[in-house]
This record gives structure tokens, C-alpha cells and sequence, in this order.
């Protein structure tokens, strides 16, 4: 590969992390992140799955370690973004991408977050179960909502399209 678009893929891969953890507190709602699910199906569109995933990750980690956020910061991005960045590669659609989000973060994120955090209070409260759905689901509609409408003028863009080149080939 050659070691200009290396460089290119992770400085965009920056970029992408450092709006995901600047705008995300910013936009939030108590136990919601939609600019999270936001930047998650851009991410998705815009590097694909596994990148999107690394931002995922990053920012969370990130976010645990510098907010003080729990780790429902994984559970809340990781599987979202990972499944909109493989629907998109299969199916090359925004759409598809918003359902990945919408899908992972708000059923598969949200039940991945009761385990976690019976481990990290060490309560065993199956309030759990009822309290991170709603929310995650929430967060994941319209943070999804809002990045379909951005994605339908940005897939436009020469520009958008120049990067996505970089990342699908």
C-alpha cells in the first residue's frame, strides 16, 4: 500500500475520532448519544466497517478514560458501528447503513451492556435489562435519522466521494 494513502486513511481516521469524541458530549441526553450514532453511520459510509469499528473503540476508550464515562461507552458504539460499516460494504446503501446503527447499538449494544455493567457495579439489578434498550434504541434512531439526511448531501460531494475511493477499492 502505498504510504501516502496510509497516511491519508489515518488522518481521516483522526479526524473522524476527534469529531466523535468532541461532538458527543456536547449533543447528549442523559444516557443517550445520538451524535455518536451520528458519526458512527458517517464513519460507516465514509471508511467502512473496520475502520469504523477502530473509531468506535478509540473514542470510547477515550471517553472512559478522559469523561469519566462508563463502559457502556463499547457496548453503546461498537456494535453499531461495526454493523453499518458491513451493511454498507455489502449493500452500498446509506440506508442500510442507519439500520446497522439502529440495530446494533440499539438492540445488540443495549444487551450487551447489561453483563457489563452487572461486572462494573457489581449489582446483578435486572433493572439493567429495562434501562439501557430504551435509550441506546432512542440515541440510535435519531443520531441514525440525523446522518441519513447528512450522508444524502455529502454522498454527493466530490470530496466525500474522493475519500470513500480510499477506503473501497
Amino acid at each position: 500500500m502505498d504510504s501516502k494513502v496510509s497516511i491519508k486513511k489515518v488522518t481521516i481516521l483522526a479526524i473522524m475520532i476527534a469529531l466523535d469524541f468532541v461532538l458527543s458530549p456536547i449533543f447528549r441526553i442523559e444516557g443517550m448519544a445520538p451524535m455518536s450514532s451520528v458519526l458512527n453511520v458517517t464513519a460507516a459510509v465514509l471508511m467502512g466497517p473496520w475502520y469504523a469499528l477502530v473509531m468506535a473503540i478509540v473514542c470510547a476508550f477515550l471517553r472512559m478514560l478522559l469523561l469519566g464515562i462508563p463502559p457502556l461507552a463499547f457496548t453503546g458504539a461498537v456494535f453499531g458501528a461495526f454493523l453499518a460499516g458491513l451493511l454498507y460494504l455489502i449493500y452500498r446503501k446509506n440506508w442500510m447503513a442507519v439500520i446497522g446503527e439502529i440495530f446494533g447499538t440499539g438492540v445488540l449494544g443495549s444487551l450487551a451492556s447489561y453483563p457489563v455493567m452487572v461486572w462494573y457495579t457489581g449489582s446483578s439489578n435486572q433493572l439493567f435489562w429495562f434501562v439501557f434498550t430504551p435509550k441506546f434504541f432512542g440515541g440510535a434512531i435519531s443520531g441514525s435519522i440525523i446522518a441519513y439526511v447528512i450522508l444524502l448531501r455529502l454522498s454527493k460531494t466530490r470530496q466525500f466521494k474522493d475519500i470513500q475511493k480510499l477506503f473501497f477499492k
